[in-house]
This record gives C-alpha cells, structure tokens and sequence, in this order.
C-alpha cells in the first residue's frame, strides 16, 4: 500500500525553496500564456478561436501567479497556497484550451508538471484529487468544444493525459515523502553533529590539561582555559607562541624538526606552576600542532592520592602487627620502673622508651586515620558552647602550665552544621599544633579560638602569638607527610582539612601579623535538621 502522509507540511527552508522555483515556473506559463495572448499569434499557431477569453486568462494568471508567490513566501503552512494554485492552474489550463485548441497538447503538458509538483507538497490524497480534477478539466473542455464547435481531438488522448497525472501525482508524492523524510534525517542529524561538537568543545574548554592548537608560523589559534591559566600573563595576551612562551615554541620546533620531544618540566610565567608539554600533530600531513601542558602540581596531587590510598591499605593490615609488640614494650618500660634496683640512669632510659612508644602510638593512630576515614554525621551544633567545653575537655586531658586557651566571640550564640566528632578532632590538632609552634622562644603559647560568622558561613579562628609561618612553609603546610619537626609525622593538617572537606567546610591558613591564623569555615544550619545545642 502506499504510505500516507499524516503530519501536515510546515513552512521549513527546503520545501519553501521549492515552492519558490514552482511559483516562478508558474509565472513563465502566465507569460507564455500573455505571449500568445497578445504576441503574433497568427505567426505562431494561426487563428485563436477566442482571443479575448485567451487575453482575460492570461492576465488574470499572470495576476494570480505573482500573488501566489507572495501567500507561499508569508504563509505559515504550504498546503493552502499549494492547493489553491493548482485549482487555479487547472482552470486556467482549460479555459486557454477552450480559447487556443492548436496549443491543448502543449497546455496539457505544462499542467502534467503543476500537478506532480503540487502532489509532491500534498497528501497522496490531495495530489490524486488534483490529477483527477485535472482529467476532468481537459475532458470538461473536449466536451464543451464538441457541443460548442465540434472536436476532431481522441478520446484515446485525454485517458493519455489522464493516466499520466495520476502517475506522476502518485510517483511525486513518493518522491516528497522521501525528500521529507531525508531532510528530517539530515535536520537531527546535523543537531547531533551540533550537540556533539558543543559537548567536545565544553569538554576541552574545561579539561585540567591545558591545550593549544598551534599553526605553522607559530601562532595560537586556540587555547582551552586551562591553557590560559597555565600561560597566565606571558607575553601580554599576544596570540604568537614565540612570544608568549619562548621556551615553549622552542620545544615545539625541535619535535617537529626530528620528532624528538624534551620531557623536563618548564615554567611558563614566574607566577605559575610547572608544566609538562606534549605534542602531537592534528592531522597526519598537518602543518597544525596540539600542544598538551600538563599542571605537575596536578601530577602530584594524583600521585600523593594514589600514595595515600595504598599507604591506608597497607597500614589497616600492618597496625595489628605493630600495636602488639609496642603494647608489650611499652608494658615491659613501665613494670621495670616499679623496680626498686633500677639506677637514674637507667630509670632515664626507660623513660625515653615509654616516650618513644606513646610517639610510635601517636604515628600508628595518625596513619590509621588515613584508611577508617568515616563519613561525616553533620548535626546542627552551637559553636560557642561546644567550643568552650572543648576547652574544658582539652585542659583535663592535656595540662595547659603555663599556656592559655580561651574563647572569643562576639554572639553569645551561632549555629551550624557539623560533626562534632569530626570538629573535636580538627581544634584537637590545631591547638596541638599551636602550643608546639605558636609561642616566642621562652614565653607560653597564647591561644585563642575566636568563634565567628562571615557573610552567613560561621566558622572558628584558631589564632596564637607565635614568630609566624614563613612564606614558603605556609605553601607546603597542608601537604601530606610534610612536616618541621624530627617528632611529627606531617599528616595533622591534612587530615584536618580533609576532615573539614568532608563536612563541606574548609581549612585555610590566614596570614596575620604577630602570629598564625588558622580558619574553619562550617556551612550553616539546615533548615530540615533539628538543632543540638547541647
């Protein structure tokens, strides 16, 4: 069966062109059609039986032509201008072969193209209507000749003619069904292709590694933001690779003299990281090069992650193995102190034990907070409260001497969204942290927790009067394993701040004169939480 056309023609750019092309074909038949009307007729095909009936049709379709190519330009749907113009062609076609029978064969050709040009923007339903109707227009006409004059034209001729306009009605709509659907094809297609290209581009504008497309004379023609970040301000924004990246272009003319590529980090600008270059041509006989600039501070990071991750496997199945036999030594320290034969000095050696133990028990419990790392429970928490009893609780458990540790805050309340758990652990580090190297040579540590609220996000000052933290220290301080002290293990701080990332918070380290700052920043409350203030 043949398919039927169910959803109607919208006005798209590719059938509107071809409307355009089948108006203007329809205003060279008004012209010829004038031109017989009004040219040297009797040169060309003898007496017209009517010429004024031939002269009225031909100026009221040239008329109706040129109006019809206005509808179909500013109409919304095909269908309509189509199809009034096809009733109008037929009529037409009729009337100037009643008025000029010499030329009927030639008007009824030029139809046979109107009607299997409407069928290709109809239904098949309307397209065979029009070819009927058109049968029946030239079969209309032999008979009003034959009554009015007398015919001498077959009948074998109008079936002819009739058979060809359902044919090429039926074969045209097939066409316009086909031509639909590929243009719909092609129409997802190309959105497809559009939708992909943006994703791709999104996907490099937004890739860590930085990447540059760089021609044969050396310019940049594009640049991801990773790209621009890593080439900062060099070269004053200037789009030359020579200029903005000496080095750069340097490598990148001697991987594409002999192929060989310099695999040593550079430095792009005196304020940026190291960078690691990659190059590769984007087309095999390409003059065009891909410059790949991957952060080594990135590089790091990833190889600290993957160390970490193993360190804690490890460290899981290693800490039984070393807690059992510091248990026993530690025990072994403490029963020979109760000895009575012990001298000083000996008494002195097993002190120094008894420390060495509690400190290899202090690296094992850092480690091990590496592997059990627990999910945060936030709850909704009044800081200042909490604050002070840690105060109380860390002063019970770690004598003060001559050290202080007080509160400050200006609201007698703040709330905010934590673990507490997970807070205690932070304050116990940085006020450890503090007393061991926040206090002047000679003099006790002056610590304060000073509980606050910055644009809606509370948070905690951990503050002391110490010399400071160098500049280049205060880079490395969050670093895992980085550490001032022969007696520290250097993962405090980052399991601090990791521990504050994982209550959506942060750490950060805020320079300020006579002393160090260290900020906890704690989201606020939730309004779908209840609140603990105590």
């Amino acid at each position: 069966m043949l398919r039927r056309r169910t959803a109607p023609i919208d006005a798209d750019g590719g059938l509107r062109r071809e409307l355009y092309f089948f108006g203007l074909y329809r205003v060279l038949e008004a012209s010829l059609l004038a031109l017989l009307a009004f040219g040297p007729t009797v040169v060309l095909i003898g007496p017209v039986r009517s010429p004024t009936l031939v002269a009225a049709t031909a100026m009221a379709y040239l008329a109706a032509a040129a109006l019809l190519m206005i509808w179909g330009r500013d109409s919304a749907s095909l269908r309509a201008p189509v199809f009034v113009g096809v009733l109008i062609d037929i009529v037409v076609a009729a009337l100037a072969t009643h008025g000029a029978p010499q030329v009927a064969s030639g008007i009824a050709l030029m139809l046979l193209f109107n009607v299997g040009a409407a069928a290709l923007f109809l239904p098949l339903r309307l397209g065979l209507g029009c070819a009927v109707l058109a049968f029946a227009a030239i079969l209309g006409e032999q008979l009003w000749s034959l009554i009015e004059t007398g015919s001498d034209r077959p009948l074998a001729e109008m079936l002819m003619f009739g058979t060809s306009y359902l044919a090429l009605a039926t074969l045209t709509n097939q066409l316009g069904i086909r031509m639909q659907a590929s243009e719909a094809l092609a129409s997802r297609r190309g959105a497809e292709a559009a939708n992909l290209a943006e994703v791709n581009e999104l996907i490099i504008r937004r890739m860590r590694t930085g990447v540059l497309l760089v021609d044969a004379d050396g310019h940049i023609r594009l640049a991801n933001e990773a790209a621009q970040s890593l080439l900062g301000d060099a070269g004053d924004g200037r789009r030359v690779l020579g200029v903005t990246a000496p080095e750069l272009a340097r490598r990148l003319q001697q991987w594409r003299d002999d192929g060989t590529a310099d695999n040593t980090p550079l430095r792009l600008g005196s304020d940026q990281e190291e960078v690691l270059p990659r190059f590769a041509r984007l087309l095999a006989n390409s003059e065009q090069s891909l410059v790949f600039l991957d952060d080594t501070s990135l590089l790091s990071r990833r190889a600290e992650s993957i160390t970490l991750a193993a360190l804690g496997r490890f460290s899981a199945s290693l800490a039984h193995e070393i807690r059992n036999p510091l248990a026993a030594i530690s025990y072994a320290a403490q029963l020979l102190e109760e000895s009575t034969d012990i001298s000083l000095a000996d008494r002195r050696m097993l002190q120094i034990v008894r420390q060495q133990c509690v400190r290899m028990n202090g690296i094992v419990e850092s480690v091990l907070g590496l592997a059990r790392r627990e999910r945060a429970n936030p709850e909704h928490i009044e800081l200042v409260g909490l604050v002070r009893r840690f105060i109380d609780d860390y002063a019970s458990a770690h004598p003060l001497d001559e050290d202080t540790l007080q509160i400050s805050h200006a609201s007698p309340s703040l709330m905010a969204l934590v673990d507490p758990r997970h807070l205690q652990q932070i304050l116990t580090v940085l006020v450890s942290n503090a007393r061991t190297y926040g206090r002047l040579p000679g003099q006790p540590a002056r610590i304060t927790l000073r509980v606050h609220e910055d644009e809606g996000a509370p948070g905690i000052d951990v503050l002391d009067r110490g010399p400071g933290i160098p500049d280049g220290t205060a880079e490395r301080l969050f670093r895992p394993f980085y550490t001032t002290s022969e007696h520290g293990t250097g993962l405090g701080l980052y399991i601090a701040r990791d521990l504050a990332k994982a209550n959506e918070g942060g750490l950060d380290y805020i320079r300020t004169p006579g002393g160090s700052c260290f900020r906890i920043t704690l989201p606020g409350p939730h309004t779908l939480l209840p609140e603990k203030t105590s």
